[in-house]
């Protein structure tokens, strides 16, 4: 979902952070841009590793906005998927909910060992959309999800999201003033992935 800020009157401030993911051929990246006043800043790179960062200066904001549509839309005609690097407010605990769904029909495949199966592979790269995960510089699906222990590891930390939400949400209100909650999958910490 691309964010916008302001009013079509104002100068626009807009967001976006797309993922391409194939297990199969290897590829786990992330394209992200961002238009500020009459600057686009574009950055990209393989998830869980450095980036790279290109900014684009215009002469107006609307000139920004409009390259920005364009590059977004050359991404998604390669196969870039919208997705976010961290989860917040409701939209995501509908996210969250989805990559639970996904780690549930991946755990039978992963129960019966079967890592090359075509369903098993399009469903761990629809996971791998939705919650971003540094991978490493080879991607084997057999060692992502090694065992169905890997699988109930990951599905207990996303339903901990889920129940937790609400009260994450009233002690960042109370700390804050602010009534908006980011809960970053990022701050799960390296057990999240500790088959990696």
């Amino acid at each position: 979902m691309t964010r916008q800020y302001s009013t079509l009157n104002h100068v626009k401030n807009m967001e976006i952070y797309l993922i391409f993911v194939d297990a199969v051929q290897n590829s786990n990246k992330f394209w992200s841009a961002k238009v500020e006043q009459g600057n686009l800043t574009v950055e990209w790179g393989r998830v869980g590793y450095k980036s790279q960062q290109k900014v684009h200066s215009f002469g107006n904001a609307q000139q920004a906005v409009s390259k920005f549509y364009n590059l977004v839309a050359e991404k998604k005609m390669k196969g870039y998927r919208e997705s976010q690097p961290q989860i917040d407010s409701t939209s995501d605990s509908l996210e969250i909910k989805r990559a639970i769904q996904l780690l549930e029909i991946l755990r039978p495949y992963v129960a019966q060992r079967q890592f090359a199966n075509r369903n098993y592979l399009e469903t761990l790269n629809q996971y791998l959309k939705i919650v971003p995960t540094p991978l490493g510089m080879k991607i084997e699906p057999s060692l992502i999800y090694r065992n169905v222990a890997d699988v109930d590891h990951q599905l207990s930390l996303l339903n901990s999201l889920l129940e937790t939400d609400s009260v994450l949400a009233d002690n960042i209100a109370e700390e804050s003033g602010n009534h908006s909650k980011v809960i970053s999958l990022k701050t799960i910490g390296k057990n999240f992935w500790r088959n990696l």
